[in-house]
């Protein structure tokens, strides 16, 4: 039987604008829950976690912390104004970053930040250019934390806030380095993650810095011509004998969030779970054949994104449809700082 041939459109769907979320719920583990793991789904609010799980299964989190990484500045000689994401800290007290202005800046060209320090322009760099490199006057993480802004996803419409500072962060954050939050970890609060413990779940952790090209649409129809953006992580060896421990054992794998699943796999390409540090560009599309990763807790991710086609593949294509469907007309809440979904494969 020969597999189906998935295209762009297979991806989309209708969603209210009034379902994005705008801001997180009062509660982190206050937000909804959709146990899709069955035929029919079932609706939950997120605190009731551990009762859907099993004493023995593993939690894997993604530790990354999200870096202040948004600034605002212009052109030192033109007073042209300028926005920088910065995606990624080199050594040296380099940066890649995105920039926005009115016309891209050449080598040469210094730009001033926050009104606080001035970068100069090296040149384009990372995948096609399609970024640039920049040098800033001392470590890129000290000054993004003193003169940038969080980066809220493009589909939240307000200013970053003090709220923000802190709710577009897991509790758990450990590694700076992300430029978008592992949203799905955004739920857990410290009583939730003790009702987890309580009931005989593990958890483990590994580091995947999340990049900007995660909210990047599929610009191509056929997905074969999608080309991923590449994000560093890194799986340590504790996190691979916890796995091999709860596997022995009749356990689950259950990852917290699309970044962590990306790393897991990424990591058993070879064919079995290997530690160690390497960059991923990894695209999942319905077909994949996943290795590690028994059950799935995600956000509700975007139209056409590589993200619901990795849901798709995890889930199966038409159950997946089947289950945003449902999340559509019981009015959860979508994207970052919205609702939650658990999953099995």
């Amino acid at each position: 039987m020969t597999a189906p041939t998935y295209t762009v459109a297979d991806f989309d769907f209708d969603l209210p604008a009034e379902l994005i979320a705008q801001h997180p719920a009062a509660q982190r583990s206050g937000s909804r829950l959709l146990d899709g793991r069955g035929r029919a789904p079932s609706d939950h609010v997120f605190r009731e976690l551990p009762q859907l799980l099993r004493r023995g299964d593993l939690l894997v989190f993604n530790d990354t912390r999200v870096i202040k990484a948004r600034l605002f500045g212009h052109k030192r000689h033109s007073g042209g104004a300028v926005q920088a994401l910065v995606e990624r800290v080199l050594p040296g007290n380099e940066v890649l970053a995105q920039l926005r202005a009115s016309k891209p800046p050449k080598p040469g060209t210094v730009l001033r930040f926050a009104e606080a320090f001035d970068a100069e322009v090296l040149g384009r760099g990372g995948a096609g250019g399609a970024m640039f490199h920049l040098r800033l006057p001392s470590d890129p993480l000290a000054l993004l934390q003193a003169h940038g802004h969080v980066p809220l996803p493009p589909y939240i419409t307000h200013a970053d806030a003090a709220d923000d500072e802190a709710r577009y962060q897991t509790v758990f954050a450990r590694r700076p380095g992300a430029v978008a939050a592992p949203t799905a970890a955004l739920h857990f609060d410290e009583a939730l993650l003790q009702a987890l413990h309580e009931r005989g779940v593990q958890r483990t952790t590994l580091t995947l810095h999340v990049g900007a090209g995660t909210f990047q649409p599929v610009r191509t129809e056929s997905l074969a011509e999608h080309r991923m953006h590449s994000e560093w992580y890194e799986v340590g060896a504790g996190a691979v004998q916890a796995i091999e421990t709860t596997r022995a054992a009749g356990g689950r794998i259950v990852a917290v969030g699309t970044t962590t699943l990306r790393a897991l796999e990424s990591a058993a390409r070879g064919g079995a779970l290997q530690p160690g540090a390497a960059e991923t560009d990894i695209f999942i599309t319905p077909g994949f054949e996943f290795r590690v990763v028994d059950q799935l807790l995600t956000n509700f991710h975007l139209p056409r994104s590589t993200l619901l086609m990795l849901v798709s593949a995890f889930a199966g294509h038409e159950h997946a449809r089947a289950l945003y469907r449902h999340a559509v007309e019981a009015r959860y809440r979508f994207f970052s700082y919205g609702d939650a979904m658990l999953l099995a494969r």
